[in-house]
């Protein structure tokens, strides 16, 4: 479900070093940067590119909370090195608007909110893929995404929910 992108073919540059990553497209955007590649995403959208919205949680890719979409597909952006993202769509949770986010909050789902993020990019790729999962296929998808005050329960009906006014 979820992976580890891996970079394509490598550039040396005259020096022998790997060139910089210049220009990422985010949100629809394209940005400007100066980075290295094996820097990862995640620090480049929250330092970079001040897009403080996805978090940084445990730094392995196990906890959800940086997730971002890369050309639509869910990826853990705090080990996904910025070499992997370039040329490619990224989506943060600053370029989603979608039904599951009313849904989360109708559903009192999220209390803390530092999973948030990531639970909303996770869940709008599952409903992008399948806009009408089954309880299981919701669970199956969303599982790797902690939320640490364990409302998974009100998660899950808030997709159930988006699916429904999405249909």
């Amino acid at each position: 479900m979820y992976s580890i992108p891996r970079a394509g073919r490598r550039t040396l540059c005259d020096n022998g070093l790997m060139p910089r990553v210049t220009e990422l497209t985010v949100n629809g955007a394209r940005r400007r940067i100066d980075a290295d590649p094996e820097r990862t995403l995640l620090s480049v959208l929250r330092d970079g590119l001040d897009l403080t919205g996805t978090k940084y949680g445990c730094g392995e890719g196990q906890c959800g909370a940086c997730t971002v979409l890369l050309d639509g597909q869910p990826v853990r952006s705090c080990i996904t090195p910025l070499s992997a993202a370039a040329g490619k769509q990224i989506t943060t949770i600053e370029g989603i608007h979608h039904p599951l986010q009313d849904a989360l909050l109708e559903a009192d789902a999220m209390q803390c909110g530092y999973c948030t993020p990531g639970m909303i990019v996770s869940g709008v790729a599952l409903l992008n893929k399948n806009p009408n999962p089954s309880r299981e296929e919701i669970v199956r998808h969303m599982n790797g995404n902690i939320c640490r005050c364990g409302t998974y329960l009100r998660i899950i009906a808030a997709i159930q929910k988006a699916a429904q006014s999405h249909a």
